[in-house]
């Protein structure tokens, strides 16, 4: 059985990508299973770290603010066809999968067109303009919300599956991470973190807010800048006197983000589907400031969506400052009734089921 996994650009597509490919070698040892994906995405470094070959096509996307671009994302498409056709003909896979991103559409196509099953997944609650446009040359359209219903043209073909997780967080919760991580029982540990990149404005507010936190006897921060903005953020807080390790620790990144998320009283950060699927499948409460600066404003669906069941406090980066953010997390810090009722919506929210899901309507 030979299988083709495509999606790219960022996590969010990548490593549900990855959580449904190892759950078909963990079915199917003898699976063949091959990524493609773009040099420019984060897929070429993530995806053989876990075991898996990968092979390129040029795409870019449309540039809507500078159509004269355009040209070049027309001459990338052509490109981009003509070696996914390549890659198709001379891989001959029995099904392909794709996750999201511009580079799914030719492989997801040239699929399509010699007759081989297709399927994609959607992660975000307002879908991505390149899996509605493929819902037409697909067997089945996998979403991780419900909401997202409303924007394809084919409910025959919709299944809620779920975002598929990554395996660290299906087993967190046999661990304390919070012994581990060294986190008193009656330490208030705030999480906060935006991505590998980091979010300059989440940043600057957090740095700011920080000289409240760190006089609050018993908070722990955890404050993943991204390794971008790490250096600026430790400067900064040295010259306000702020030591960065013990209560308040500062890190550029964190391969072991699930530890920190199962042991979390609460969580600052981005609202990426895939975010929201990991804290969610770990039960716990959050502050989503949705980032402004991405394709139809998605993430604002996504935080609408927990916020709503009573999971998360939705905060929109345009009244995030520091006094808004202090002022609501002194009064989550004092009141655990409401925070354990958010927790507890999360939980119910959350799933950790979708790479089965999804599994199991391939018809492997």
């Amino acid at each position: 059985m030979k299988i083709i996994m495509t999606g790219g650009g960022t996590g969010g597509h990548i490593y549900p990508a990855i959580a449904i490919a190892d759950k078909i070698k963990r079915k199917h040892p003898e699976a063949e299973i091959i990524f493609v994906g773009t040099k420019k995405g984060m897929e070429g470094q993530l995806i053989p770290k876990h075991g898996y070959k990968i092979r390129f096509i040029t795409v870019s996307g449309f540039n809507r603010k500078n159509l004269l671009k355009n040209i070049i994302t027309i001459r990338d498409l052509l490109k981009g066809n003509r070696q996914a056709k390549k890659i198709i003909n001379e891989f001959k896979p029995d099904l392909v999968i794709g996750t999201g991103g511009y580079v799914c559409g030719p492989i997801v196509r040239a699929a399509y067109k010699k007759g081989i099953r297709t399927f994609i997944h959607e992660q975000n609650a307002f879908p991505g303009l390149t899996n509605r446009l493929l819902e037409r040359y697909v067997d089945k359209v996998f979403i991780s919300f419900p909401e997202s219903a409303d924007y394809f043209k084919h409910p025959e073909k919709l299944i809620v599956s779920g975002n598929p997780i990554r395996k660290e967080f299906l087993v967190s919760g046999i661990h304390d991470f919070r012994q581990k991580l060294d986190i008193k029982p009656s330490e208030f540990f705030i999480l906060c973190f935006s991505g590998s990149l980091g979010a300059e404005k989440i940043n600057s507010v957090i740095a700011e807010a920080i000289d409240t936190l760190s006089e609050i006897p018993i908070v722990k921060l955890v404050f993943i800048t991204g390794k971008t903005y790490y250096k600026i953020i430790v400067d900064h807080l040295k010259n306000k006197g702020i030591s960065t390790v013990g209560t308040i620790t500062v890190l550029p990144y964190a391969d072991n983000i699930h530890e920190y998320i199962m042991a979390a009283d609460l969580i600052i950060s981005r609202a990426g589907a895939l975010t929201i699927s990991e804290i969610t499948a770990c039960g716990r409460p959050a502050i989503l400031i949705p980032s402004p600066n991405v394709t139809g404003n998605h993430q604002y669906y996504n935080a609408k969506v927990l916020a709503d069941q009573g999971g998360a406090i939705l905060m929109e980066e345009k009244d995030l400052t520091s006094e808004n953010l202090i002022g609501t997390l002194l009064r989550l810090i004092n009141n655990r009734e409401v925070l354990n009722t958010m927790a507890h919506s999360s939980q119910r929210v959350g799933r950790i089921d979708g790479a089965d899901v999804i599994y199991d309507h391939l018809g492997l």
